[in-house]
């Protein structure tokens, strides 16, 4: 943050606010050349960060029955969702499952930025008032989500009532500890990025790097959060706990930017009548990101609650993951460990930073006329698909890129043919040759086989990178699994042997078992990234709904399927997607599957920033 800063003396007025007034007292700080504060802090903000280690390394004899919490950003409601957004949350979505493999409890949290300059004048532009503005916006998310099989815990939204009484406590609580003040400030502001930025930052003409739009010169009179009172604090926390920050590469860049000094940053804003209002200066609202960062912790409160700052930590707090695109890594790993460390908090266990994506090699924007629109891709491909492809083909941590050939090659070729076409083909055997039933347990079919030995490392294969949040990897050990399959059923041709009749006709029978129980594997390994079409592969197998909801990664293990089970008929799994055509008068037409269920036209091919 760049400017002028001149400090001046504050009074304490949350004292009657102030839940902690009993133990600690407010004195007038005058600020000159340098700040000073209060001894109490620093003892908070080593608890803070041995909390921290601890639970990261598993020292914590409560850790196996803690919640596994997962957040994405509460997304800003200024425009509807992206797919930035969308694969944001696909992601984290894959990963709540996996957890409840386990057998965690997940409390998978997402939600929406309701407040600020931004979101007021796109109301504005709207023709409606900020509330309603919200209401619209935020329900387009949970549309989406809900489209894309996003199985959310918790959805906050920053203008609830719950939210706004525990951001109210938790600056008092700061306040308390002596971290609050108020000063003049001049400089340049990005409204796009709700942010002061550092001349060294900036472009030319004073534009942002991120938006490519020039800052404003602003001078206000705001409160400020002493950042850098945290400065070896937050260094001592990343060097005792170098997983706090992924990948290694992000880290780097977080050091990088505490090693060069950490400014005091504005917490308020008195041009913004959108927002939470500041407890002791009605005239100011709260910073949207001092806001929405306690999102994290409101959404852990229950409806029946009381709003209460201490009753939702104990909630399930701290977080086991912040889920995050790379633009936001500041305000999640340096200002946000800060403002916990001056709460008393324990800090989440880890900040993830994912790249961006581009589409045909391009960065997206509205302005480039090269959007993806997470809407269009999920009506004309479904959930499955959009799920499968960013998973898997966009490595987790780095910038990925889309391209609609690519993306029905890739799905078509995995989803379609490696998995789709060996179930059906080998269901198709067994019912014309075995009446749709297992003729022996598939423990007992694979005894002496290298099949199964070859799946069983592939299954720990695919739960190491799951765990290790590289989901690209995840899903190609998965993908080899099926590969190992068909290379099977091919070898053995148990078509060929089912003419010959006996002894013959007896081996492919099992060989069907075997490959039918690589398939049920397929689906529970696979189900945190594509839980439909999982599903639809368990329905095939012969199991109910019930059946598949209550599956574990244990149920991984081969010799699940038993003898005597009756398979359900034969269909198609997945629809081959048809590239696009072009038209006689050269209009390229939009893809969509070869297959569908129903007399629904797929919509335009169109696509959105990311």
């Amino acid at each position: 943050m760049a400017g002028r800063i001149n400090y001046c003396s504050i009074q304490n007025s949350l004292w009657l606010l102030n839940p902690l007034h009993s133990k600690a007292s407010i004195t007038t700080n005058h600020f000159r050349n340098r700040l000073t504060f209060p001894q109490n802090l620093f003892s908070y903000s080593k608890r803070a960060l041995l909390c921290t280690c601890s639970a990261s390394n598993g020292e914590s004899n409560s850790e196996s029955t803690d919640p596994f919490v997962l957040t994405t950003p509460l997304y800003y409601v200024n425009a509807p969702p992206h797919m930035g957004s969308a694969y944001t949350t696909i992601a984290a979505d894959a990963i709540a499952r996996f957890q409840r493999l386990l057998g965690k409890k997940v409390i998978f949290i997402t939600g929406t930025d309701e407040h600020g300059e931004k979101i007021a004048a796109a109301a504005a532009a709207s023709g409606s008032s900020p509330s309603e503005h919200c209401d619209v916006i935020s329900q387009s998310y949970k549309t989406l989500w809900k489209d894309l099989d996003i199985a959310y815990d918790k959805f906050i939204r920053t203008t609830d009532p719950k939210h706004e009484a525990i951001v109210k406590e938790f600056y008092s609580r700061v306040l308390a500890n002596g971290d609050i003040y108020k000063a003049d400030y001049e400089g340049r502001y990005c409204v796009n990025c709700e942010e002061y930025k550092d001349e060294k930052e900036l472009l030319e003409n004073h534009c942002c790097p991120i938006h490519l739009k020039p800052c404003l010169e602003r001078k206000e009179d705001n409160y400020f959060f002493a950042l850098s009172k945290y400065q070896k604090s937050l260094e001592e926390t990343l060097t005792q706990n170098p997983d706090f920050v992924q990948p290694s590469y992000r880290l780097n860049e977080v050091q990088s930017w505490i090693r060069s000094g950490l400014r005091d940053f504005s917490i308020s804003r008195a041009s913004v009548d959108w927002g939470i209002p500041v407890p002791n200066d009605t005239k100011q609202t709260i910073y949207v990101w001092f806001d929405a960062l306690l999102g994290y912790i409101s959404a852990l409160s229950e409806e029946k609650d009381q709003s209460n700052l201490q009753t939702a930590i104990s909630s399930g707090w701290p977080a086991s993951l912040h889920l995050i695109g790379k633009d936001i890594l500041r305000f999640h790993a340096v200002y946000w460990p800060a403002m916990l460390m001056s709460a008393g908090f324990t800090l989440p266990k880890k900040v993830f930073g994912h790249g961006f994506l581009t589409k045909d090699g391009m960065k997206m924007g509205k302005s480039l006329g090269n959007t993806l629109e997470p809407n269009d891709l999920v009506h004309n491909f479904g959930p499955d698909a959009v799920r499968y492809f960013f998973l898997k083909e966009v490595e987790f941590g780095n910038d990925g890129d889309y391209s609609e050939e690519r993306f029905i090659n890739i799905v078509n070729a995995h989803l379609a043919n490696t998995i789709g076409n060996l179930l059906s083909r080998t269901l198709g055997l067994l019912k014309k040759n075995c009446q749709s039933t297992l003729v022996v347990d598939s423990a007992i079919a694979a005894e002496g086989s290298a099949l199964k030995d070859t799946v069983e490392k592939l299954v720990e294969n695919a739960l190491v990178h799951y765990e290790n949040l590289s989901l690209s990897s995840a899903c190609e050990a998965v993908v080899e699994i099926g590969n190992a399959g068909n290379s099977y059923i091919d070898e053995r041709a148990p078509w060929s042997l089912f003419k010959q009749g006996g002894d013959a006709s007896e081996a492919a029978a099992k060989d069907l078992v075997i490959v039918l129980e690589v398939m049920r594997i397929i689906a529970v390994a696979l189900s945190p990234v594509t839980p439909n079409l999982c599903w639809r592969i368990y329905e095939q197998l012969g199991y109910t709904k019930d059946q598949f909801n209550s599956v574990t990664w244990n149920d991984t293990k081969w010799g699940g399927l038993k003898g005597g089970q009756v398979m359900a008929q034969p269909k198609p799994l997945f629809a081959r997607i048809e590239q696009r055509t072009e038209s006689e008068d050269g209009v390229k037409q939009a893809a969509k599957p070869a297959v569908k269920k129903k007399e629904k036209k797929p919509k335009a091919q169109a696509v959105a920033e990311a």
